[in-house]
């Protein structure tokens, strides 16, 4: 994944400000915001570190969870026209909406443990012909 680094487990992405000429990470997925500074990759392993270190320290003493819980819902703000075409790309490979959505975002994102795509079913009116020719036999 591009601009992404593993400290201890945790991802973090990583962006390059101009203005300081400096890498900058920011953990994700944390509860709170922990983010380091440095000039080269070697920097920003060892900042990253000493950041995270210090994130899960403070939540221990405040006995706060450090990782945040996603529900796996979120809304999503789409322009009709882009939410009609989802729908026709959805019914054409035989799937729901959310599920279409679901597979193209997690292979947008990369996901490490996707669920497996399940199979698309035939639309309903392949069905309805099937079920006629079953008739029929």
């Amino acid at each position: 994944m591009f601009n992404v680094i593993t400290i201890d487990g945790h991802k973090a992405v990583v962006s390059f400000d101009p203005e300081i000429e400096m890498f900058r990470g920011e953990f994700i997925g944390l509860n709170g915001g922990a983010d380091f500074y440095a000039s080269d990759v070697a920097g920003l392993m060892r900042e990253g570190a000493v950041s995270l270190r210090t994130f899960m320290e403070v939540c221990a003493e405040r006995g706060i969870e450090p990782r945040k819980n996603f529900s796996g819902k979120f809304a999503l703000r789409i322009s009709a026209q882009t939410h009609e075409a989802a729908v026709l790309a959805a019914a054409a490979h035989g799937m729901s909406l959310n599920q279409w959505a679901a597979d193209v975002l997690e292979q947008a994102a990369g996901a490490e443990n996707p669920k497996p795509a399940q199979e698309a079913h035939p639309a309903p009116r392949a069905r309805k012909v099937r079920a006629r020719e079953a008739e029929h036999a």
